[in-house]
């Protein structure tokens, strides 16, 4: 999901909210066979009536509207449950329905203005940050360490055998390739379809163009400036296509100096040698370099710039979900 598509919908609950318009969130908690949306979703209301989001994708949206609105007037919790029918499940495009429970929560009550407000904060910031309800006593948090494979995982849910709903909300994925060569021709659109929201990095404007790479976020700056001012963090992947070390190796000083959770770099085996070689001369340790991906990609047998691109991903999605191995 690019940032620029990244769905606002606690910051709109809050507007609403402080707008005096009244405002809930709803939160699908948990599913059963194909529910149309995931746990996590979320769909905003606020006491007019408007909403962005969904948790259902079309199938139960009026009747959890109706229920936040009438939550809103009487500042309570809700708990829906619905079952989805298979004909309302294949017209959002499932083969199959299923269950899905709903939290609803006024803002301002049950949900305090304070509390959303830190949490659309942390989101602006780019910070990792989990929302906790525990549905029994009521009780709402936010906690920013202790649900490691939740954040990992992107992973909203119940901790197991409790009413303890734990609602991660993660910055959007992010990527920076630098070098417009064909790889990146291929890695691009497919780091979109995978919810990323890419950059392309060349100061050559010839190579780095709008005709050879349609729709994309182009930066014709040196990679090292590039980068300085686009910040890495833990939800940014590095992808380095160039193979010359007067524009990767400045990308990988600042890399390596950050928190990104993959940094690759395209190259044999000798190359990635030398470069292993360079950095060490620029003071960098063994364990430094080890956080390097090179040769770039898993070992898939790839030859053709797409299919180097699928070994890209593939290595970037298994460091993300996995950690790296």
């Amino acid at each position: 999901m690019s940032e620029a598509s990244f769905e606002q919908i606690p910051e709109q609950a809050l507007a609403w909210h402080r707008a005096g318009k009244g405002a809930a969130l709803a939160s699908v908690i948990e599913t059963w066979g194909s529910a149309p949306r995931r746990t996590g979703s979320q769909l905003a209301i606020s006491g007019q009536g408007d909403i962005i989001g969904s948790v259902s994708g079309g199938c139960v949206e009026g009747a959890v509207i109706v229920e936040a609105i009438e939550a809103i007037e009487h500042g309570d919790a809700r708990e829906l449950e619905f079952g989805v029918s298979d004909g309302d499940a294949f017209a959002v495009g499932l083969a199959c329905g299923g269950t899905i429970r709903i939290l609803v929560e006024p803002i301002g009550t049950v949900l305090s203005e304070p509390l959303l407000a830190e949490l659309c904060t942390a989101r602006a910031a780019r910070q990792p940050i989990a929302y906790v309800a525990d549905l029994d006593t009521g009780a709402r948090r936010l906690q920013r360490e202790g649900f490691d494979a939740r954040f990992r995982m992107d992973r909203s849910g119940f901790e197991e055998g409790s009413r303890l709903f734990v609602a991660i909300h993660n910055p959007p994925l992010r990527l920076a390739v630098v070098g417009a060569v064909h790889i990146a021709q291929a890695l691009l659109p497919m780091a979109q379809m995978a919810g990323y929201d890419p950059v392309l990095i060349d100061p050559r404007e010839t190579f780095g163009s709008q005709a050879r790479f349609p729709n994309q976020n182009i930066l014709n700056d040196w990679p090292a400036d590039a980068l300085a001012a686009y910040g890495l963090d833990t939800r940014s992947a590095l992808v380095l296509l160039t193979h010359d070390p007067k524009l990767d190796d400045p990308a990988l000083e600042i890399a390596l100096k950050s928190e990104a959770f993959y940094i690759g770099a395209l190259g044999s085996t000798r190359t990635h040698s030398k470069r292993v070689a360079r950095l060490k001369e620029a003071g960098f340790s063994d364990h430094d370099i080890a956080r390097i991906h090179g040769p770039v990609g898993l070992d898939l047998g790839a030859s053709s710039p797409s299919e180097i691109a699928v070994s890209i991903m593939a290595e970037m999605t298994q460091v993300l979900r996995k950690g790296a191995l």
